[in-house]
């Protein structure tokens, strides 16, 4: 019969051997190690149970003793994920999230970031973690709690309390998302609406806000059929108003551009920087063109005016007739904001890969070689249809070009810095891929509108968790998970007594938790 032994060591140490019964001797087949403390030990005799080669008699451990050897099975009696739950719930404490108090609530927020699956299967999630975990019906109740008692507000506070002492909120980025329900019928907030993706689903408008690195700092949810634009008002006030803040720089896309969002902005004494349209490049470069033709350099950067509402008296202020483009000042120019306008090589080749592939479209439709559907640059006069070469020619001249309009003086806020806040708009839309991909914030199996925000409230914050483990890391959340995740810590039952056991912190584990330090 092959066993597990202990065998004393000197100075309290204990040898761990694997051994077989012999003619009624004990003959040693292999030594696993020697341990100095119960961890050690509680270590070895698990590994030497996982050397037994399969189909051997005994497979528990046998303690050796002064009278001989005495059958003692070791049993396992729990397993769990400690070190991921231990890095979870440190960083879910770190941003100061734990002034929730709500144990169930917290637990659906890691379980999220675990595996984001429905509330009622946060339960296995949590139970193949080996956490004790609460009921479902308190999980479930502590959604009803998260709005009674305003968890996102409290969330937002600390988000924003984090991001103060570790960044700067002086500029905030700002963009929105749909999300979808499996539902077919609409109600007061699940409405059908715009659709990137072309769903028909009943869907929630999400706007988020979120400082120049990405970290989320507001979020909100508006009906589903709510103009993308309306929401950018309500939110930035929504932020302003709860942290008491009177100056901060808004950047958004061209999306968000409209007349009256920047009327109001500007009037709430907000500073602002919007993607503008190529459509308006003519009328802002106008003095460009005329003195330098539709010649630029890789890079090169024009800082003029734009025209708040296309008027003839707006118009009057970017005078073609002058080579010099004007200097925007608030005082002067009241019926205009500054536009900075750069041009980039790469930007121009692109973007005239993509017109020549829509001029190629468009001569299939007029060639009848493609469905009629009519694209971009055909035209149709008295049941003809030809290509609109004056377009087409329009948009390659502009080809290349970006522009961005801001309410902010050169004096204060250099071209360059314009162009460089504006770019880090991309942190807000990796947020948002972070919210739709690892944290699977849709599609929605909610019905009412209070268990819809308080679901949102808890992709909240597992975002605001998971974009300062990836910051402080260097990993990715998927790769925090699959590193962490497999490594067990294990109390085995000896004789009577528990012993701890744990897997090895192999190298990328070790970096994450001493980056995490």
């Amino acid at each position: 019969m092959v066993f597990v032994r202990r065998v004393a060591g000197r100075s309290g140490s204990t040898k761990v051997q694997i051994a077989e019964r012999r003619g009624g001797r004990d003959v040693v087949l292999e030594h696993v190690g020697t341990a100095h403390d119960e961890a050690e030990l509680a270590l070895l005799l698990a590994e030497a149970e996982r050397r037994l080669r399969p189909g051997q008699e005994a497979l528990g451990f046998l303690a050796e003793t002064d009278v001989g050897s005495v059958s003692r099975p070791g049993v396992i009696t729990s397993k769990s994920s400690a070190v991921l739950w231990n890095v979870l719930e440190n960083a879910y404490a770190h941003l100061g999230f734990d002034v929730v108090a709500d144990e169930a609530f917290k637990q659906l927020v890691l379980a999220r970031l675990v595996e984001p699956t429905s509330k009622a299967d946060s339960v296995r999630v949590l139970g193949d973690l080996g956490v004790a975990h609460v009921s479902l019906r308190t999980m479930f109740r502590s959604l009803q709690r998260a709005e009674e008692r305003d968890y996102r507000g409290t969330i937002a506070t600390a988000c924003f309390t984090h991001a103060l002492s570790s960044g700067d909120v002086s500029l905030c980025l700002y963009d929105v998302t749909t999300l979808y329900f499996e539902a077919e019928n609409e109600d007061e907030l699940r409405k059908v609406g715009f659709s990137k993706e072309r769903r028909v689903d009943p869907q929630v408008v999400v706007g988020l806000l979120v400082d120049r690195g990405g970290f989320p700092l507001e979020i909100g949810c508006y009906e589903g059929n709510k103009a993308e634009t309306s929401t950018i008002i309500p939110m930035v006030r929504q932020f302003t108003q709860r942290h008491q803040l009177a100056d901060i720089v808004v950047v958004a896309d061209a999306g968000m551009l409209s007349a009256s969002n920047l009327k109001d902005l500007d009037e709430a004494g907000l500073r602002f920087i919007v993607g503008s349209r190529s459509t308006k490049a003519p009328g802002d470069l106008a003095s460009h063109f005329r003195w330098h033709g539709d010649a630029f350099t890789d890079g090169q950067i024009i800082d003029t005016i734009t025209a708040r509402i296309d008027t003839a008296a707006a118009r009057a202020a970017n005078d073609a007739s002058k080579k010099i483009e004007p200097v925007w000042d608030p005082a002067v120019h009241t019926k205009s904001w500054r536009a900075v306008w750069s041009y980039s090589r790469k930007r121009a080749t692109r973007d005239g890969h993509t017109l020549t592939l829509q001029e190629n479209r468009a001569r299939a439709v007029i060639a009848g070689e493609r469905a009629p559907r009519t694209p971009r640059f055909v035209t149709t006069k008295n049941g003809s249809q030809t290509l609109d070469e004056a377009s087409l020619n329009r948009a390659r001249r502009l080809a290349g070009l970006k522009g961005y309009v801001t309410n902010i003086p050169a004096r204060q806020m250099p071209a360059s810095e314009v162009l460089t806040s504006y770019h880090d708009l991309w942190h807000v839309e990796a947020s948002f891929r972070m919210s739709k991909t690892d944290l699977r914030a849709r599609p929605i199996f909610h019905h009412t509108r209070d268990a819809i925000e308080a679901h949102l409230t808890i992709v909240f914050a597992a975002l605001a968790i998971a974009r300062y483990l990836q910051s402080t890391t260097g990993h990715s959340l998927r790769k925090i998970i699959q590193t962490l995740r497999p490594l067990q810590r294990i109390t085995v039952r000896i004789a009577g007594h528990d012993h701890i056991a744990a897997d090895p912190l192999p190298p990328t584990a070790t970096t994450i938790i001493n980056a995490l330090k």
